[in-house]
């Protein structure tokens, strides 16, 4: 029983590594939050504006798939160790599903 307790006790310098580790996510995370809230006032700005339609849609769509990568990779923990398939077939699936909406917009519009 005594040894199980002892496994528990941290050193001093791995508590300092766990909040120095800590630090740095938190850190990381507060920068992705603020290019999301800057991406989207650069959406609202660029609607707010009066630019033509055809500027405005594919600038909104682009800012908002980098927000979403941004929010699967960070708020979604993706970024953490042992993640990497997850993440290779989410992506893969969000691919091929662009691919297939991007072939039936091609060939209804055209």
């Amino acid at each position: 029983m005594a040894h199980d307790v002892h496994d528990y006790v941290r050193t001093k310098e791995e508590q300092e590594y766990i909040r120095r580790k800590r630090a740095q996510e938190m850190r990381h995370m507060l920068t992705s939050f603020a290019m999301m809230i800057f991406l989207t006032l650069i959406a609202f700005t660029a609607v707010a504006a009066g630019f033509s339609t055809y500027l405005i849609v594919p600038i909104i769509l682009l800012l908002a798939g980098v927000q979403v990568v941004l929010q699967l990779y960070h708020f979604m923990h993706l970024s953490e160790k042992g993640t990497g398939t997850i993440a290779f077939f989410m992506f893969s699936g969000m691919f091929v599903a662009f691919i297939v909406i991007l072939t039936f917009v091609t060939i209804i519009w055209w």
